[in-house]
């Protein structure tokens, strides 16, 4: 796909709790086609040490309205400065960068998503309604304050949850969920995204189960085109870059 350098205008920053922001960017004409799973490259400005662009998911696109969402997670100096910006100011991307994910074969699919892993997985519900298949989610966090954007995620199909506290649904993690526990499971695909002892769980119970998994990997990647070699995955063709040949793979692909 064809990649763009575009100043997208703020028109809302909605603060999720502590450390989590959506921010919603409005583009100036008409927004070209992105798919779920991909991402974008955010200039940080104002910062002295933020020199590299910020690598952030698409969390959610509005075509009609030509905006964008995306999940800040507040982590370091640049998401801070990302998670300060107010609206009217201009947030420069480069986008759509990476792979997107597949549409599955089947329709009994589950979405699995750990803290800030749940970035990709929303405009994957949406993509999935759109073509006639009804989501199932499964979202994990520590705690009930760390379960965000559930309104969004319920208005596409059925939400179920995972906290460590066990404030809110299952006590434990996303693995520890009746849904992840039974041995005669009703699911075709699972998508994943989130830390990576969360995803290999997953991808280890999906394939034991004879089930299709495609995990999001969350490497740290500098340039978004494959430049800088700092996001490579090992596969079993060697390695590759996360932000090309990625962020979406097979999770047998990858030699974990």
């Amino acid at each position: 796909m064809k990649k763009y350098i575009d100043d997208f205008k703020v028109i809302k920053n909605e603060r999720l709790n502590f450390e989590y922001v959506i921010l919603t960017l409005k583009h100036p004409d008409k927004m070209p086609d992105m798919l779920p799973g991909q991402f974008v490259e955010v200039r940080v400005d104002n910062g002295p040490n933020t020199f590299l662009r910020r690598p952030i998911s698409i969390h959610d696109v509005d075509m009609e309205a030509n905006t964008m969402k995306l999940l800040v997670q507040e982590i370091g100096e640049g998401t801070r400065l990302m998670g300060q910006l107010k609206e009217g100011d201009n947030c420069n991307l480069v986008y759509p960068l990476g792979n997107s994910f597949s549409l599955p074969e089947k329709k009994r699919v589950l979405l699995v998503g750990g803290g800030c892993g749940i970035a990709p997985l929303l405009f994957m519900g949406r993509h999935l309604k759109a073509n006639g298949i009804e989501p199932q989610f499964l979202l994990g966090a520590r705690s009930e304050e760390g379960l965000i954007a559930l309104e969004a995620f319920q208005s596409l199909g059925t939400v179920h949850c995972t906290t460590e506290d066990g404030s809110v649904g299952t006590k434990g993690y996303v693995i520890h969920h009746p849904v992840m526990r039974t041995e005669t499971p009703e699911i075709d695909h699972i998508y994943t995204c989130g830390p990576e002892a969360m995803m290999k769980v997953v991808a280890k119970y999906a394939k034991n189960h004879g089930i299709k998994c495609e995990v999001s990997l969350e490497n740290h990647m500098a340039c978004g085109f494959g430049a800088c070699l700092c996001c490579v995955a090992d596969t079993l063709d060697g390695h590759k870059c996360t932000c090309t040949d990625g962020p979406v793979f097979d999770s047998t692909y990858l030699k974990w």
